[in-house]
């Protein structure tokens, strides 16, 4: 069987074509916006699966799947609307995810589609980790809840590790660090979502790169009251200019605040790392213990320093790295030293092979 697999940036459009989970076709446009702006790619979509030799499934990354859709649909009219209501939750992927789902639709007419949602792995959360201590008929009214993020890498991840060090991932306690411009943390027990960082937006967390992660909402109140800025000037803070960017004044690309070298950048840094520490130590509470750590997504892949302040400061629950395998990562490999009590990994972030499984599941 072969599946297409549609992810969409803010901008951007990625499609792969996997055979049986080998990679036979891919393309990316770099400026896409789905023919919202006039283009349309339909011709440049409908050549690429041809000459990829043809699709039997088109597999969508959706960020957001809402109260309604704990796991992944086959997509038809009634699930495009209910997703349109989600825009505002997501606003700077659901547009684009919805744009992604219309072209493939007409492009591939005859083909089956699923959306695969980033919040559906978060759906076996107990209540106590996804409910806001709000008043209940807000939540009740407004579905006011942690959905948390990132789904379809956790949950590929917390498998590939396992599989990584020999274990059932149904037996482990496992943290999965994604790690990228966007980042969370989520804790899995039993192969299953118990908590993570994120909440009711991608917001909510860590620190990222241009997002702040989480901030006091009484700060929030304090400074639309007194600080003489309009609702939207605090979201583009939050979303856009904050995190890394904002401390650091850099772009906020982790590589750019590491060659700043001002005490800006080092200060952003030690915020990152310190946040990192203590959102790890929570999912390692809500997990009950730590049988392995993950690292995934662009920087937990590829700095070295990160996954070594991570584990040295998590050494009192046993965490040992091996300094020269940390030093010289390439791919999929065990990171735990001999004498560490915790088991360790690097996993490369694949999506598409979470959204191939998820859509030959239900076609």
């Amino acid at each position: 069987m072969r599946t297409l697999v549609v992810n969409t940036g803010s901008s951007s459009l990625k499609l792969q074509v996997l055979e049986d989970s080998t990679l036979v076709g891919e393309k990316l446009i770099e400026r896409w916006d789905g023919g919202a702006g006039g283009t349309s790619h339909g011709d440049e979509l409908t050549e690429f699966v041809a000459d990829a030799g043809g699709v039997d499934v088109v597999g969508h990354r959706v960020v957001h799947g809402g109260a309604r859709y704990s796991s992944s649909v086959i997509i038809d009219d009634e699930v495009v609307d209910y997703l349109a209501t989600l825009v505002d939750l997501a606003p700077l992927h659901e547009p684009n995810a919805l744009r992604g789902i219309k072209a493939m639709r007409e492009a591939l007419p005859s083909v089956p589609q699923v959306a695969c949602f980033d919040t559906a792995f978060h759906a076996t959360m107990p209540p106590a980790a996804v409910t806001y201590a709000l008043p209940k008929e807000w939540n009740e009214q407004w579905n006011l809840r942690r959905y948390g993020f990132h789904g379809l890498s956790h949950s590929y991840a917390s498998r590939r590790g396992a599989q990584l060090v020999g274990q059932d991932v149904q037996k482990l306690r496992i943290v999965n660090c994604h790690l990228g411009s966007g980042a969370s943390l989520c804790a899995i027990v039993g192969g299953q979502s118990v908590d993570t960082t994120m909440g009711f937006t991608p917001l909510e967390g860590l620190v990222m790169g241009t997002r702040s992660g989480s901030v006091d909402p009484g700060l929030l109140i304090w400074l639309l009251e007194h600080g003489n800025l309009s609702l939207g000037e605090v979201n583009d803070a939050l979303e856009k200019h904050g995190g890394l960017a904002g401390l650091s004044g850099t772009s906020g690309d982790l590589r750019d605040v590491l060659e700043a070298g001002t005490a800006e950048a080092q200060l952003a840094l030690d915020v990152y790392l310190h946040r990192l520490a203590r959102c790890t130590g929570e999912m390692v509470a809500s997990a009950g213990g730590l049988d392995l750590l993950i690292f995934t997504g662009g920087v937990g892949e590829h700095r070295a320093s990160v996954r070594q302040s991570l584990s040295d400061s998590l050494s009192y629950l046993g965490v040992v790295v091996d300094q020269a395998v940390n030093d010289s990562v390439n791919g999929d490999v065990i990171l735990s030293s001999s004498e560490s009590k915790v088991a360790v990994a690097v996993v490369e972030c694949r999506e598409d092979l979470e959204i191939e499984r998820e859509a030959r599941r239900l076609v």
